[in-house]
């Protein structure tokens, strides 16, 4: 192997690096958005569980 190509081969296993720790990063910012999303869902049952109450306004008549 001349100098060229043992460059260029580490040039790959640096973007194979790089490549794999960009997966990484995407895994963890999906999982963190998962736990986010099951949270929301938490929330959002604990709404649907309480009632709707109307709210009055009052109403003035018109002078």
């Amino acid at each position: 192997m001349d100098d060229l190509e043992a460059k260029s081969a580490g040039g790959i296993e640096l973007a194979c690096d790089l490549s794999e720790g960009a997966a990484q990063c995407a895994a963890s910012n999906l999982l963190d958005f998962a736990a986010q999303l099951a949270g929301l869902a938490e929330d959002l049952k604990e709404l649907a569980a309480k009632p709707i109450e109307p709210v009055t306004v009052p109403v003035e008549p018109d002078s």
